[in-house]
């Protein structure tokens, strides 16, 4: 998948080498876009959008990875029987809308549940190590670090999450190669690495950080458990808007010596959330991104 101007672009290899696209316009409301414009407040609303529409693109693609395996089952159980091709709906305004917010909730209940458990099992592990909170919130920082590890190695060893790591990793390839003007072929683009400085792998990085600097503030205090955990929930959006700005802010001065070293804790994370891409995925990548391209011209 890859976000233009004025298009986002996913690109999907059938099984019979056909590449098929799904092209979604980059339209939002104007009051969205007024909200994208305001520090803070802008990451928020951008992480929520990526999460919908990112949701619709994730859907898409698995929906044609379903539909070639049940072409093949349809061919094992009926080998001489023709196969009957069938109009394949479009996708209605529901639908889309259902994914959405579906992409939404999850990236939501996932933050919410990522954020008040580490809390909480630091709070019941660790509740009379330390006489200041920083100690606590430093612990905290690291539980959610390394549950945040643990979970991207394990997922990363199924088939499934690993192919989708290595399209992660081919469309940070064809990023980098068209950065540094060369042509996108397939050999050329295999030369870059396939960590980038702009991916949100770094925008989870910078959660953890950002969050134990802001829970560290004089005036975030709590007395139990539950008060703990209420306020993570409720600076939540803080911690998001603020991480948001953090990384924008690494990615301006990735040029500058000994500054550009602030975005390597990102680039670390992404050795676990992209695995080197295969010639046909760099394809696929390759595809999707001049589709990206031509659409954007055309619709300046």
């Amino acid at each position: 998948m890859f976000a233009g101007k004025h298009v986002n672009v996913t690109a999907v290899r059938r099984k019979n080498d056909e590449i098929v696209f799904y092209e979604v316009p980059r339209t939002s409301k104007n009051w969205v876009q007024a909200l994208k414009k305001i520090p803070l407040v802008r990451g928020v609303v951008g992480i929520l959008e990526s999460s919908a529409k990112g949701s619709q693109h994730l859907n898409f693609s698995m929906e044609a990875y379903s539909e070639d395996e049940a072409d093949d089952e349809k061919q094992k159980a009926e080998p001489s029987a023709p196969v009957k091709e069938e109009k394949k709906p479009g996708w209605s305004l529901s639908m889309v809308v259902g994914v959405a917010v579906a992409g939404v909730l999850s990236f939501i209940f996932g933050k919410l549940i990522f954020t008040a458990a580490p809390a909480a099992l630091e709070e019941l592990l660790f509740s009379g190590v330390f006489e200041n909170k920083i100690g606590h919130n430093l612990l905290e920082g690291l539980i959610k670090i390394i549950l945040l590890l643990a979970y991207l190695y394990f997922i990363s060893m199924t088939p499934l999450i690993k192919r989708l790591f290595q399209y992660h990793g081919a469309e940070h390839k064809v990023i980098s190669a068209y950065e540094a003007g060369v042509d996108l072929t397939v050999k050329n683009v295999q030369k870059y690495s396939r960590l980038h400085y702009r991916c949100g792998s770094s925008f989870i990085v910078f959660t953890v950080i950002v969050g134990v600097v802001i829970y560290s503030l004089p005036f975030f205090t709590w007395d139990s458990i539950w008060e703990r955990v209420y306020i993570r929930i409720l600076l939540l959006p803080l911690v998001l808007g603020v991480s948001y700005e953090v990384l924008r802010w690494t990615n301006a001065l990735r040029e500058v010596p000994v500054l550009r070293y602030l975005g390597f804790p990102g680039l670390w994370l992404q050795l676990l959330t992209t695995k080197e891409p295969r010639d046909e995925q760099v394809a696929v990548s390759i595809a999707s991104f001049n589709r990206m391209l031509e659409l954007d011209r055309q619709m300046k």
